[in-house]
C-alpha cells in the first residue's frame, strides 16, 4: 500500500487505528535521536597518561557490544594502540563493566557505578559536570580502586529531529526522551532535539524501561515507544504502538509493530497523519456504503411496488450493487494524492 512505498511498514490494522489515538510518544535517545555513532571528545588524566587511560579502557571494552565501547574501541585504534589481555571480563547493563588485566582490577563505567563500588570520585565532579553540560557521557577508569582518569563521549543529534518535533508537538499531546545517560547530558540533547527538560526521563536502566511506559498508561496515555536497540524491545512490546528504527537490531523490529525502513525520524509524523487520513478514509467509505445499501437494498427487495408498480430489474439491481463498490475504491484512490501532501509535510 501507501505506507511501504512511503517506506513505512505497519504490520496490522489494529496498530494503524491505534496510532491514530496516540497521545505519547516516548523516544529513545542513542541511535534514534542521535546517529549512535558517539565519538571520543576528550580524555582527562588525573594520574597515568591519556594513552595509558586509553589502554586500560579500550581493552575492556572491546569485549563490549554498546555503542560507547565502539568510540573507545575506534579511537584507540587511531591512536594506533595495542589492546591489553583480559580475563573474569562482566558487564553491568546501563553501568559500565569489570575485568581483570594482569594482576590490576579495572572497572568503567559511570559515575554511580564508581560510587557503588565506594570509588572516590570527589576530584572529577567539576569536570564530570562540565562536560556533561555540554552533552557528553562521561566515562571513568579506575585501577585498583584509584581514579585514573575519565573519557568524554558525545553522540550528534540527526539532521531532521527538531523538524521533527515541532511538527510532532502539533499532532501529539506528550513527547518524553528516554535514556541511560545522566540528567545533565539528557538535558543537553534534549535542547538540539526541542524536547522540554520535564519530558526527559534519564538515568534509566535498559531493564526498567518497559516500567517507564507502564507508569506512563497508567495515567491514561496511548503511549508509542521509538527505538532501534536490544535493549528497547521489551517497551517496544509493551508500548501501545512500538516504532522501530529500519537499521535497527532485528529484536526491536520483531518487537515492533511499525517499522520506519528509512531510518528518517520524519516518518513518525508522516506514519501518525497516514493513518489519521486511512482511518478517514475508512469511515468515508463505511458511511457511503451503508447510505448506499440502506436506500438500494429496500428499492431492489420492491418496496414501491405497492405505491407504484415499479419493480427493479434484476440486471440493473446488479449494476447498481457493482458500482456501490466502484464508489468506495474512487474514494479510496484519492489516496494516491495525499502521498504527495505527506511526502512534502516538511
Amino acid at each position: 500500500g501507501m505506507e511501504a512505498e512511503l517506506g513505512i511498514l505497519i504490520k496490522s490494522a489494529e496498530s494503524l487505528q491505534k496510532l491514530k489515538k496516540i497521545n505519547a510518544l516516548v523516544f529513545d535517545k542513542t541511535g534514534t535521536l542521535t546517529e549512535g555513532k558517539p565519538k571520543v571528545t576528550n580524555i582527562i588524566p588525573y594520574s597515568k597518561t591519556k594513552i595509558e587511560i586509553l589502554t586500560y579502557a579500550a581493552s575492556i571494552e572491546k569485549k563490549s557490544m554498546h555503542p560507547l565501547a565502539d568510540a573507545i574501541v575506534e579511537k584507540a585504534r587511531d591512536e594506533k594502540i595495542s589492546f591489553k589481555e583480559v580475563s573474569n571480563f562482566e558487564e553491568i547493563s546501563g553501568k559500565g563493566a569489570k575485568a581483570k588485566i594482569g594482576s590490576d582490577e579495572v572497572l568503567i563505567g559511570n559515575k554511580n557505578f564508581m560510587i557503588e563500588n565506594l570509588i572516590d570520585t570527589s576530584h572529577a565532579n567539576l569536570d564530570i559536570d562540565h562536560l556533561m553540560n555540554e552533552g557528553n557521557t562521561t566515562i571513568l577508569v579506575v585501577v585498583n580502586k584509584k581514579l585514573l582518569g575519565l573519557i568524554a563521549i558525545a553522540d550528534v543529534v540527526k539532521k531532521h529531529v527538531k523538524q521533527a518535533m515541532l511538527k510532532l508537538q502539533d499532532i501529539v499531546d506528550h513527547i518524553y526522551m528516554m535514556t541511560g545517560d545522566n540528567k545533565k547530558t539528557a538535558e543537553a540533547i534534549g535542547v538540539k532535539a526541542k524536547i522540554e527538560y520535564h519530558d526527559i526521563i534519564a538515568e534509566i536502566l535498559p531493564q526498567d524501561k518497559a516500567n517507564e511506559i507502564k507508569k506512563l498508561q497508567s495515567k491514561n496515555m496511548l503511549v508509542s515507544m521509538v527505538g532501534d536497540g536490544i535493549n528497547d524491545a521489551p517497551a517496544l512490546a509493551q508500548s501501545d504502538v512500538g516504532i522501530a528504527i529500519g537499521r535497527g537490531t532485528d529484536v526491536a523490529i520483531e518487537s515492533a509493530d511499525i517499522v520506519l525502513m528509512k531510518d528518517d525520524i520524519r516518518d513518525v509524523y508522516r506514519a501518525i497523519i497516514l493513518s489519521k487520513f486511512v482511518i478517514r478514509k475508512i469511515r468515508q467509505n463505511l458511511f457511503w456504503a451503508f447510505i448506499y445499501n440502506t436506500a438500494a437494498i429496500p428499492i431492489a427487495a420492491g418496496i414501491l411496488y405497492p405505491f407504484t408498480g415499479f419493480l427493479l430489474n434484476p440486471m440493473v439491481a446488479a449494476i447498481a450493487m457493482a458500482f456501490s463498490s466502484v464508489s468506495v475504491v474512487t474514494n479510496s484512490l484519492f489516496m494516491k494524492r495525499y502521498k504527495k501532501k505527506i511526502i512534502k509535510a516538511f
